[in-house]
């Protein structure tokens, strides 16, 4: 009884630190958006309502695994964080970094795609296409089933994979700063990232903006490798030729 009360009480703290991870991150990016495109979300406001009331369920379903784990990480050794940078050569970092996001990349790609067979999108993925165009506030914006196939990746991981402390927190930075700024609706990333070399794999919101337009294609979270190999990369939203906050005026076309 006192061990389940223990992990209750993290599961809780852990939705609080996803749910306000969400709202200070998105609320960023949204305030941002209205500095430089002043007016793009003015008429969203019953969208941004429902997507923030989809995103904290979201963010407690999230929270329940991970507090589970990292009550586990913290009393019964259960996962492989480390805090010791000497278990490891330094080399490793990075590769860990490369592997976790590589694997979220993969299992994102495949369910993503199963999602938008019609039952699957009909019960649950509808929810997150309901936002239509996307908005900073939408990153989370999923349907409970769809909440849940995410919510396991990371601690999954951690049981199976080696990663110091400090590198997860980094997976969870660019897990979070992706996910929020491939829907808030203009591109942050120059031209020369974006359509360079180095924009042929990352995934930014021009790509991901693509996906909401057509409904289809362009399934990655972070990498453009599986759509590549996958045949089904369907390239860039149209951004009016405007990148980043130098053109104040422009939006991504809805």
């Amino acid at each position: 009884m006192e061990y389940a009360l223990a992990i209750l009480i993290s599961a809780v703290a852990m939705t609080l630190i996803v749910g306000g991870r969400y709202l200070l991150t998105s609320g960023f990016f949204a305030w941002l958006t209205d500095r430089v495109r002043p007016g793009q979300y003015d008429s969203l406001k019953p969208q941004i309502g429902r997507e923030i009331r989809w995103s904290l369920l979201s963010a407690a379903i999230y929270g329940v695994p991970a507090g589970i784990v990292a009550w586990g990480w913290q009393n019964a050794g259960w996962t492989r964080i480390y805090t010791d940078l000497n278990i490891y050569p330094l080399w490793y970092l990075p590769l860990s970094l490369f592997l976790y996001l590589f694997f979220h990349d993969t299992w994102f790609y495949w369910t993503h795609r199963l999602f938008h067979r019609p039952q699957c999108f009909k019960v649950a993925h509808a929810v997150h296409h309901d936002s239509r165009p996307p908005t900073a506030w939408a990153a989370m914006s999923f349907h409970p089933v769809e909440a849940m196939s995410g919510a396991i990746v990371i601690p999954a991981l951690v049981v199976a994979i080696p990663i110091h402390v400090g590198i997860l927190g980094l997976v969870f930075l660019v897990m979070t700063i992706m996910g929020v700024s491939n829907h808030m609706g203009w591109e942050m990333f120059p031209r020369w990232l974006v359509q360079g070399r180095l924009g042929q794999w990352l995934i930014t919101a021009t790509h991901h903006e693509k996906h909401h337009e057509s409904y289809r294609g362009n399934y990655g979270l972070y990498f453009r490798f599986w759509d590549k190999v996958c045949g089904t990369d369907i390239g860039l939203a149209d951004l009016g030729g405007s990148f980043g906050a130098s053109a104040r005026s422009k939006r991504v076309r809805e």
